[in-house]
């Protein structure tokens, strides 16, 4: 047990130590004068999710992750009837249908989705052992695994966390053997998408509008593609979102206007200032400083899991560690890219930051899969 524990990355747990000090401090902010909002029981409650969340952490750290890799068909199964469950006992939060409620506490199926689908994926793309992959035997059995959870949340509706799965895939199968003409005809399909969607909404914006909300019922979606793509004609709910945002994060120049001292902030100008657009308190209260610092965190504990996956013996170890690097890198830069215009607004929260109970302990959890991988990692080469 002793020389497990001295395995452990202890930079990476003082970086999210950090986050554990800084984020009840913003989830307390963004709520402080709120009429419906309670900002100390919400900062409270950040605390003690970090708490149990570290408690997770070192509990999965201690099991061999291979444990979880055996195990991933029942894991993914689970996973799958939860998200069934959905449909039948789900509640309705934020427009979505992707939530248990537990009295007063929440539950969100699609945040373990990305840790079941990481399992999948890294043991399916180990028996290859690093050899290219194959389109009919590799590719097309992971995509049709990836597609199930894929499908169902996209139907809740729940596009921003579909989307994480789709980016954890790619980058998984990128570093697992991907061929370079797969690569060619996917990065030309992708393209093509995003060429098409934008000739669309330019060219066709009535019909592709009647399409969103009579054929998928999804107006929202439109309007938020819309006031990414052509901002001018947006509707003045999805611009001024956007542009309230832009303007928090701007009128904090260089060192903020002071902790509590959020001005559009406290005027209610953003709305989700404690989940989605925390980034907005960040930006207006201790300026491109303190921005500056969160992203140094996170450059940091993103090197350090690189680190631990070129050292990892097991393949597939280096790919459960890519998919969680690629999940944080895509979280982190739709986040902060969607409060600053790079990127088009989705329910896509900050990690480790912004408030919520599920993705804080998903986060948590796959940052013990890193600390497992670590401490394995020796017992693998001396078996092999």
């Amino acid at each position: 047990m002793l020389n497990k524990i001295k395995r452990v990355d202890w930079i990476i747990v003082g970086i999210l130590l950090c986050f554990a000090v800084f984020s009840p401090l913003l989830v307390y902010s963004s709520t402080h004068g709120s009429t419906t909002m309670d900002a100390y029981s919400m900062a409270m409650k950040t605390i003690i999710f970090f708490a149990i969340g570290f408690g997770m952490m070192f509990l999965i750290a201690l099991v061999d992750y291979r444990l979880y890799l055996k195990w991933w068909p029942v894991t993914f199964g689970i996973t799958i009837l939860l998200l069934v469950g959905l449909y039948f006992f789900g509640a309705y939060i934020n427009g979505a249908r992707g939530w248990y409620q537990l009295g007063s506490l929440s539950f969100q199926p699609a945040e373990v989705a990305k840790i079941a689908i990481i399992f999948a994926v890294a043991q399916m793309l180990g028996k290859r052992n690093g050899e290219p992959l194959t389109f009919t035997r590799d590719l097309v059995p992971i995509g049709l695994v990836v597609s199930i959870p894929f499908g169902l949340v996209v139907a809740q509706p729940d596009l921003g966390n579909a989307v994480i799965y789709a980016v954890i895939l790619i980058a998984m199968l990128w570093i697992g053997g991907l061929k370079y003409r797969h690569m060619l005809v996917g990065t030309l399909i992708v393209v093509g998408c995003v060429a098409l969607v934008f000739f669309s909404f330019t060219s066709f914006k009535d019909q592709t509008e009647a399409f969103f909300k009579e054929t998928l019922g999804q107006q929202h979606w439109f309007e938020r593609i819309n006031t990414f793509v052509s901002p001018d004609s947006a509707s003045n709910d999805e611009r001024h979102q956007s542009e309230y945002a832009m303007t928090a994060i701007g009128s904090g120049g260089l060192s903020g206007d002071g902790y509590l001292q959020g001005e559009l902030k406290r005027r209610g100008y953003v709305p989700l200032t404690y989940s989605d657009a925390i980034f907005v308190v960040i930006g207006e209260e201790f300026g491109f400083q303190g921005g500056a610092i969160l992203l140094l965190l996170y450059f940091l504990l993103i090197y350090r899991m690189i680190l631990i996956a070129f050292q990892c013996y097991d393949r597939r170890g280096s790919y459960m560690i890519i998919g969680i690097v690629a999940m944080f890198v895509f979280q982190i830069f739709e986040n902060i890219g969607m409060m600053i215009g790079l990127m088009p607004i989705t329910g896509i929260t900050l990690p480790f930051i912004s408030y919520g109970g599920t993705s804080l302990m998903l986060n948590m959890c796959c940052i013990g899969l890193v600390m497992s991988i670590r401490i394995y990692q020796e017992k693998y080469q001396l078996e092999d």
